[in-house]
């Protein structure tokens, strides 16, 4: 399984992307932290990022893409990944359909999270007074006047992906102004019908269970069929010896006599019977002809 959330700053991806990656086993691919991985292994594309980082420049999106590139190769994504802050924009989008197309992969579904952004700045302006009211200082980048640059950014530079998605049918959105719960459940019902992956919990156990279920239902269906077949045998004994008991009687005079007197007055009864039934069949016809006749000579007359 392979996704992309979008949503602006606050919209709780990374809330949503941590359940994902808990429930279903896969890895959640942050652009920030695998460039910083990449740079610590001293990877060749690693080794590139650190000179344009260190002169102060932006990572181009070829070195991004040829990072993530390196990181969907590595065991752990074998089962899938969540795209966490990439694509930023529609190149990116179309590089990343680019190099999956390479690797014969394919995006399973690209996840919006919509949310109210008056809301946001709401919820951010409460979190920095909670914050003050404890005696806390606000942190740089949680205040309303940073998410509200986060947000035009966003609208300017990401918004336009939605777009992108949707025309390449990818796109499913879901209401992020709902609490938590009812978003995870959400997400989950959309992966369901797209046939993602079973729970990892229950992955490895699936199998044993199934073969163990599928052994207790033969062994219940053998033992009544056991047992149905103990009576079955004796009747059929039971029959045999009907069937030989008369053989082996000894036969008189008198019951041949008995037997052929029985069989002719039955026969007899027979042949009486189907006379009576052959005299009505020739009356039934003579009458019939009878009237045809005579409906023939009216319609003469006429």
């Amino acid at each position: 399984m392979r996704l992309i959330l979008l949503g602006p700053p606050g919209s709780g991806k990374g809330t949503q992307a941590q359940r994902l990656v808990h429930k279903y086993g896969i890895v959640q691919l942050s652009t920030g932290e695998m460039l910083r991985a990449a740079v610590a292994a001293g990877t060749p594309v690693g080794l590139q990022a650190k000179e344009i980082m260190a002169n102060g420049g932006l990572v181009p999106d070829e070195v991004v893409v040829g990072i993530i590139a390196d990181r969907i190769e590595e065991p752990d994504a074998k089962k899938g990944f969540i795209l966490d802050g990439f694509p930023r924009t529609v190149p990116q989008a179309e590089a990343l359909d680019d190099l999956l197309r390479k690797k014969h992969l394919k995006l399973d579904a690209v996840v919006e999270l919509r949310v109210n952004e008056s809301a946001l700045l709401a919820r951010v302006e409460k979190r920095a007074e909670e914050t003050r009211a404890r005696g806390e200082e606000v942190r740089l980048d949680d205040t309303p006047e940073v998410l509200t640059k986060r947000l035009a950014q966003y609208r300017s530079l990401t918004e336009p992906l939605i777009h992108y998605y949707s025309e390449r049918r990818k796109l499913l959105t879901v209401d992020g102004m709902m609490t938590i719960e009812h978003v995870t459940r959400e997400i989950n019902r959309i992966l369901t019908a797209l046939g993602a992956l079973e729970p990892k919990d229950h992955e490895d156990h699936a199998p044993k269970a199934a073969k163990k279920a599928a052994k207790a239902a033969m062994k219940a269906s053998k033992k009544p069929a056991r047992k149905a077949a103990k009576p079955a045998k004796k009747a059929a004994k039971s029959s045999r010896k009907a069937a030989k008991a008369p053989s082996r009687a000894k036969v008189t005079k008198k019951t041949v006599k008995k037997t052929v007197k029985k069989a002719v007055k039955k026969a007899v009864k027979k042949a009486v019977k189907t006379a009576a039934r052959a005299a009505k069949a020739r009356k039934g016809a003579k009458t019939a002809k009878k009237a045809a006749k005579k409906l023939t000579k009216k319609r003469a007359k006429r």
